[in-house]
């Protein structure tokens, strides 16, 4: 379907390259080397999903784990075959299987995170061969050695060899350290020459040792003597080498043939190891970019959002949008050279290649690339001197077959059609080209130079006009592609600006046709009403992102309101509810204790008048609100709340008095023992009786003496009274002294005998709101008064 000319035109071996750079393995370079566009849709869907798969396992785990893996398959192939495998060689299968399982266990832990399918069901594919590999390490170290233990034969070889040569360097040893051979000696050493020991002889000493000579120096005065006395030992030594050398080959060829039994599934696995190390490539690749996963379709549509050439450094590019294959098939690009034509033509042919070999595409995310049978381009000047052919000659080369092979599924790029011969002449045969294309139902993008062609984009459907924009006041390109707007030749005004004569200028705008002046006029009118759209467009997209975030940060104060007033309800409700469950509490020992009384008394009590008591106080629970974040309940007064009123909480659903107004939109409330701050709007009004006044209770056994009224003081009087009684008055007045906010108060219990002051302090000890106490100062009372600190 593309053969490699287009492939160079729109570069994208360049593409292949980069990925073949972040290829782990040599087996993934190869995979990265072959990799060619599909024309099937399916086939594409499902090479993008792996890339997509590994982008997502490199972004939750890291780079995946490939050390270790080598192609290995010209060892396999030599072991098959009957060869004997090398040590080194045969390290490399045992590190392939070790490095595969690695990379197995990797996308599996991911998989079993988030679902990797493809991934995972090639994993799957993967054999371990753990027992060839096991046996492999044991018989060969990290560096290739065959080891010791890999057979007793070649241990005890070894060990014997090892014995041998220390014995060797031993004799030798005495005789350089010997006085009078030392003199003899060139030097005080022991070498190998011929793989036996040799000591180092001055010439004219060389009968003296007898023995062999192996070697001698440049020079002729050194000579390399084995003694005679160590030349048996040699000859052992090296027998001992070669029982050596033929057991490690004994070891070499086991292991080799344990390879060969299992190296069908072991090219398998080489084949699944390159597979995935050219898709993590991939996925590298699109890191790197900044590329995203584009939609893929097969009905000819292309839509990039923010497309930009992977080629160009990413601080120069100028992003593209585009849109071809909806409402038109075909895009005329017009005006003048150095606007970025070209690489827009190149920019969509060398995007949709990569998406239809599975590669991500540099473009933002919501981008759609179509799945073409054919990709063609005629782009850049294909003189060729070879072939004596011009400009013109070679594109007319180039679109005669284009033509030839098209398809109405195919994709035909044209930069500069017709160019290179007479304009009148180019421009019809340019049109001609380009209406044989379009009627075929091709898309195309094709750049021209031609003013004529602006008219036959704008008389044809499916067919239209684009730029690429100029600005005038810096007489340079931007790069941008405009859609819908065809190029102007701003010939007259960059030579305006440049400083020509306005009376040449103008005398030329009259050698210009009344035609042509008002398509340039028209399209002068356009650009302006563009650039004026793109502002406003501009100015209400800033104006919606700031009202977004003053959405956004509203919401999230009005959250954060809603969550502390839900804390607030409920921190009073526990309280609400802890001082009711006391007041049950104690109101249950008085019951128990007046039934107790009553039953001595023979009936002086009647038991319904207690169980009415008991409800009234299960009926002052407070109950718990189902739905908190709702907003209260407007208040149902008539009229304006006043002190006394009896009213309902709405919120807690309890019926109290107001006490007082607290300005603003509050009023304390008396709930029971309880007075609370609540809110206008939370309250409903009942009657506007005030409230019935509690009767104060005699109790002629202990005198007790209440220091308040209506409201809650700050000091409580307690001379005259018992411990018991002064006990429970001490109790309730801390409750309201805390509820109304009190920090410190005063109780009075006088000198006396000092009982009442003990027993008071004891229980202040341990009540929980009391923060702390002491005896009152001068001016306060002294040690006949407490003040208390409260919480």
């Amino acid at each position: 379907m593309l053969n490699r000319k287009v492939h160079q035109t729109l570069e994208f071996h360049k593409i292949l390259h980069m990925l073949n750079a972040r290829a782990e393995t040599s087996l993934g370079k190869a995979e990265a080397e072959k990799l060619e566009p599909s024309p099937i849709l399916d086939e594409v869907k499902k090479r993008l999903q792996a890339t997509d798969e590994a982008v997502t396992a490199e972004r939750l785990k890291g780079a995946a784990p490939f050390g270790g893996i080598r192609d290995i398959r010209s060892s396999l192939k030599r072991a098959q075959i009957g060869g004997m495998l090398n040590a080194a060689e045969l390290l490399d299968v045992a590190t392939t299987l070790m490095g595969g399982r690695r990379l197995q266990r990797f996308i599996i832990g991911v998989h079993e995170e988030h679902p990797l399918p493809l991934l995972a069901e090639l994993c799957k594919e993967l054999t371990e061969e753990r027992e060839l590999e096991e046996r492999i390490k044991f018989c060969i170290d990290d560096t290739a050695m065959v080891v010791d233990q890999a057979s007793s034969e070649l241990g005890a070889v070894r060990h014997e060899l090892r014995g041998g040569e220390a014995r060797i360097r031993e004799r030798l040893e005495q005789m350089i350290r010997n006085p009078s051979t030392q003199k003899m000696l060139q030097d005080n050493l022991i070498t190998i020459r011929n793989d036996r020991y040799v000591i180092p002889v001055k010439q004219e000493y060389r009968a003296h040792f007898g023995g062999m000579i192996h070697d001698q120096s440049a020079s002729g005065a050194t000579l390399f003597i084995e003694p005679e006395s160590v030349v048996a030992m040699n000859n052992r030594l090296k027998e001992l080498k070669f029982k050596e050398e033929a057991e490690v080959d004994k070891i070499l060829l086991m292991l080799t043939t344990q390879v060969a039994d299992v190296a069908d599934p072991l090219k398998a696995n080489l084949e699944v190891l390159a597979e995935l190390d050219f898709i993590f490539a991939k996925a590298k690749l699109a890191h790197e970019m900044k590329a995203a996963l584009p939609m893929m379709n097969d009905r000819g549509f292309i839509k990039l959002k923010k497309g930009r050439h992977p080629l160009i450094a990413k601080d120069n590019v100028v992003p593209l949008d585009v849109e071809l294959g909806n409402n038109f098939s075909t895009i005329i690009v017009t005006g003048p050279n150095t606007g970025g034509k070209t690489v827009s033509l190149k920019t969509v042919g060398l995007l949709s290649l990569m998406a239809m070999s599975g590669l991500f595409v540099p473009a933002e995310d919501g981008s759609q690339l179509c799945v073409f049978d054919a990709i063609y381009a005629d782009i850049g000047d294909e003189q060729s001197i070879e072939q004596s052919l011009s400009t013109f000659s070679s594109h007319m080369t180039n679109i005669i077959g284009i033509l030839r092979d098209m398809t109405p599924k195919s994709l035909v790029l044209l930069d500069e059609v017709g160019a290179g011969t007479d304009p009148a002449e180019g421009s019809a045969l340019a049109i001609s080209i380009l209406e044989s294309i379009h009627k075929l139902g091709c898309r195309m993008i094709a750049t021209t130079h031609y003013s004529e062609l602006k008219a036959y984009a704008y008389e044809r459907n499916g067919i239209i006009n684009a730029s690429m924009e100029f600005d005038i006041q810096t007489l340079s390109p931007t790069y941008r592609l405009l859609v819908g707007v065809p190029g102007r030749s701003n010939a007259f005004a960059i030579a305006e600006r440049l400083g020509l004569s306005s009376s040449i200028i103008e005398h030329a705008k009259g050698q210009v046709h009344e035609e042509d002046q008002r398509v340039e006029t028209m399209i002068a009118t356009l650009e302006e009403n563009r650039l004026t759209t793109e502002a406003e467009r501009h100015e209400a997209e800033q104006l919606r992102r700031e009202v977004e975030q003053l959405r956004a940060k509203l919401d999230a104060q009005l959250l954060d309101f809603e969550e502390k007033r839900d804390k607030m309800f409920e921190k009073a409700e526990r309280e609400a509810r802890d001082a009711i469950q006391k007041a049950r509490s104690e109101a249950e020992e008085i019951i128990s204790e007046l039934r107790r009384m009553a039953l001595e008394e023979r009936g002086a009590l009647k038991e319904h008048k207690l169980i009415e008591a008991r409800r009234k106080l299960d009926e002052a629970e407070p109950k718990l609100r189902t739905n908190k974040t709702a907003a209260p309940a407007a208040s149902k007064a008539k009229r304006p709340i006043e002190p006394g009123d009896e009213v309902r909480v709405i919120s807690l659903g309890q019926k109290g008095h107001v006490v007082e107004l607290a300005g603003g939109n509050e009023a304390f409330v008396q709930l029971g023992i309880m007075k609370m701050k609540v809110s206008k709007s939370d309250l409903e009004l009942i009657g506007s009786a005030p409230a019935p006044k509690q009767p104060k209770q005699q109790q002629a056994s202990s005198g007790l003496k209440r220091s308040r009224d209506e409201d809650v003081k700050m000091e409580l009087d307690l001379r005259g009274a018992n411990i018991e009684d002064s006990i429970v008055e001490v109790d309730r007045f801390l409750d309201e002294s805390f509820l109304a906010n009190f920090h410190q108060v005063y109780i009075i219990h006088g000198k006396g005998t000092g009982v009442l002051r003990a027993g008071i302090q004891q229980y202040l000890k341990r009540h929980k709101h009391v923060k702390g106490f002491r005896l009152g100062n001068y001016g306060e009372g002294g040690a006949g008064v407490t003040v208390v600190e409260l919480n």
